[in-house]
């Protein structure tokens, strides 16, 4: 059976997943941390064992080529030509992309040239690219677009109330992020619900560090929370989510920043670290937010946040059959689902205590007498990324 790589790299870090397929079975995992410093972690899971390695890892070459030579060390794979397929997750894909292609030299330039969408993301994905068809010359070179699901959104939900000119020369637009992520939970949610994913009106919420809240009808992105790039709509780890443009110009004329300067402070301080001043995991906040008033607040904020999506979502489809938490706040912590879903009580929507408690990937979480389905689906992006070569390997043939 041919083996199949899912890679997801980010600016100082590279996760994957190694599939045998058609089978759908993970043979390994893990990821790399750390990228460009001397105490860089390596972390494979196969076999039910954890490798860790703490070692200088220059760059993404570095980071690829360890993992290869690891994947050999550990006897999961005895030879490179064994992977037929790589696949790697871009976060923007622009108008270009509507789905999933096989990566040519055509694809790879306007890859790159996406990067003003998404700058912390489509540079180290196309570095990642290259590396990978330098190392694996034989191996299918596919590209899975986050954006891709949303294009999808009917021009009323994606166009912003600019001049229209800026849109027809420079592309500015709603694009969304976590298509993938978002796509996988939608259908699931059908799955474990026993319906058909076009007959429901969802509202899927990926919250992780990056957060996006998607409204899905007719089986299809009708409106999502990220905008032109990943920094816009829910508070986020360390991004402002929606913020008065006009009060960015204020601070960075006070502060006296650069344009890359106030951008870096968008993205990286700003969110649940800018507002708690002490980290940007919601497991710290939890842990502190008795005592610490910055955390509780922060919060507060987010889940107010991510409220108002679902409101916003709630009348746009005029109603909803399920809402869908998936990602690592999503999935992980409890208290943040019963506070969302409590604050929904008013349209009937409600959530059992003792179910939201359970750590199953999967689980219905709604008490029997709620107006909606309410869900925990632990989303597999990568498992996304190797279908998608399997089917471009078959139409490659």
């Amino acid at each position: 059976m041919a083996k199949t790589m899912a890679i997801n790299a980010g600016s100082s870090s590279l996760k994957f997943q190694l599939f045998e397929m058609p089978a759908e079975t993970v043979i390994a995992k893990g990821q790399v941390e750390r990228i460009g410093m001397s105490d860089a972690i390596f972390t494979l899971k196969f076999n039910g064992e954890k490798t860790e390695l703490v070692q200088d890892i220059a760059d993404h070459e570095a980071a690829i080529n360890l993992l290869l030579e690891q994947l050999k060390a550990h006897e999961v794979i005895k030879d490179l030509t064994e992977i037929t397929g790589v696949g790697h997750r871009i976060v923007a894909g622009g108008e270009w992309f509507n789905k999933s292609v096989i990566v040519d030299d055509e694809a790879l330039n306007k890859i790159e040239r996406l990067a003003d969408y998404a700058p912390l993301h489509n540079t180290s994905e196309a570095l990642g690219i290259r590396v990978f068809q330098k190392l694996l010359p034989n191996a299918l070179s596919v590209a899975v677009f986050d954006t891709a699901f949303h294009q999808t959104m009917p021009k009323k939900n994606y166009l912003y109330a600019l001049p229209y000119e800026y849109y027809t020369k420079y592309g500015a637009r709603k694009y969304g992020a976590h298509g993938t992520s978002h796509m996988y939970v939608a259908q699931r949610t059908a799955d474990l619900l026993g319906k058909k994913l076009e007959d429901l009106k969802l509202i899927t919420l990926h919250l992780g560090a990056g957060a996006s809240v998607t409204a899905i009808k007719d089986g299809k992105s009708y409106d999502t929370s990220m905008g032109f790039s990943p920094l816009a709509g829910v508070m986020m780890a360390t991004r402002t989510g929606d913020v008065d443009p006009s009060l960015v110009y204020y601070i960075q004329n006070r502060e006296g920043l650069s344009n890359d300067e106030m951008l870096d402070v968008l993205n990286k301080k700003s969110g649940l670290l800018g507002v708690s001043t002490i980290s940007s995991d919601m497991r710290d906040l939890e842990s502190v937010a008795d005592t610490n008033d910055h955390a509780a607040l922060a919060l507060e904020m987010f889940i107010d946040r991510v409220v108002r999506y679902i409101g916003q979502y709630y009348v746009e489809l005029g109603g909803v059959d399920a809402l869908t938490f998936t990602a690592g706040i999503g999935e992980n912590a409890a208290n943040v689902r019963e506070e969302i879903i409590n604050r929904l009580a008013f349209m009937g929507i409600k959530i059992d205590a003792e179910k939201n408690e359970l750590r199953d990937d999967e689980v219905i979480l709604s008490t029997d007498d709620s107006t909606a389905a309410v869900l925990k689906v632990a989303t597999n992006e990568e498992l996304m990324i190797a279908r998608d070569i399997q089917a471009l390997q078959a139409q490659n043939k």
